[in-house]
């Protein structure tokens, strides 16, 4: 017989988040990376970098001999599974997390997470935003920070630090999306930021189609125009996004000086391996660091 999927239930992701939280740190399978972390000013700008402090259990994982086509998501580990999101998503948990509760909304089957997000994409979105609030966001692949080769969507809760309720670069980012698409002149790199105006509490099938239609207008900013017969995205990008507005960021490195950077940099948020790696970020500035993984406008 064939256990039926046992669908979320609208308003409990959080507590099936923390639930499966304890127990995934309690048998192991949750395996977090420890850090610290500073504020670091940039003229008048804030940017939070954590800093690692334990030993990088991430790191040693990679060193494990795996399959050349090892697929942590094909399968998952049942120990990691939060709750079933759509037809085409379900929820787990960051095995590696910096980040409390960072939820990642993986596709069912292999799917390239290079490809361009389509509704079912933004269904899976719609569901974890109108559930959570947090930042939601997405690598398009290797140059734009991506780990893994499996289509896979995110989503950390706020704060992402106590002391904080609003990301480091919020307030920029919030300002620049009032009038339509735009982006901030504080911004050296090429992005668009755009406003959403929803009801959360609307079914999230209601709300895929605008933040489709909304993704598909960022891409045309970034002059990366959505390509129906590619199924490939033709370059790399960051998306960002919360319940009040969508930024896409261009990309053209994954890195720069040793630096890594994901969509999270360009909150304003920042990892870094250990206190070497902060001075190192610290003598080059954090937006320069961007400027260079981004493209430069």
């Amino acid at each position: 017989m064939i256990n039926e999927r046992q669908w979320l239930v609208p308003g409990t992701l959080y507590q099936h988040l923390v639930a499966r939280t304890q127990q995934a740190y309690q048998c192991g399978a949750l395996q977090p990376i420890a850090t610290d972390y500073e504020i670091l000013t940039e003229g008048t700008l804030e940017f939070i970098v954590r800093v690692v402090t334990s030993l990088d259990r991430k790191t040693k994982a990679r060193k494990q001999p795996q399959p050349k086509d090892f697929n942590p998501f094909l399968p998952y580990e049942p120990d990691l599974f939060v709750a079933e999101l759509s037809d085409t998503y379900v929820g787990l948990l960051n095995k590696f997390n910096v980040v409390d509760y960072h939820l990642l909304m993986v596709t069912r089957a292999f799917v390239s997470q290079e490809t361009w997000l389509d509704e079912a994409d933004c269904l899976a979105l719609a569901i974890a935003l109108a559930e959570l609030r947090g930042l939601a966001f997405y690598n398009s692949g290797r140059a734009a920070g991506a780990s893994q080769a499996h289509k896979h969507l995110q989503i950390i809760p706020l704060p992402c630090i106590p002391a904080r309720v609003e990301l480091p670069l919020e307030g920029l980012i919030a300002a620049a999306s009032l009038q339509g698409i735009g982006c901030s002149q504080l911004f050296p790199f090429v992005h668009a930021i755009a406003p959403l105006s929803l009801n959360w509490t609307d079914p999230p099938q209601t709300i895929a189609p605008t933040l489709l239609e909304t993704y598909h207008a960022l891409l045309s900013a970034i002059g990366l125009p959505y390509q129906p017969d590619h199924p490939l995205s033709s370059g790399a990008y960051n998306l960002l996004m919360t319940r009040d507005w969508m930024m896409m960021v261009l990309r053209s490195q994954p890195h720069f000086q040793g630096i890594e950077i994901n969509a999270l940099g360009f909150a304003g948020s920042l990892l870094v391996r250990d206190t070497t790696g902060l001075e190192h970020l610290r003598s080059i500035g954090p937006m320069t660091i961007l400027k260079n993984v981004g493209v430069p406008r």
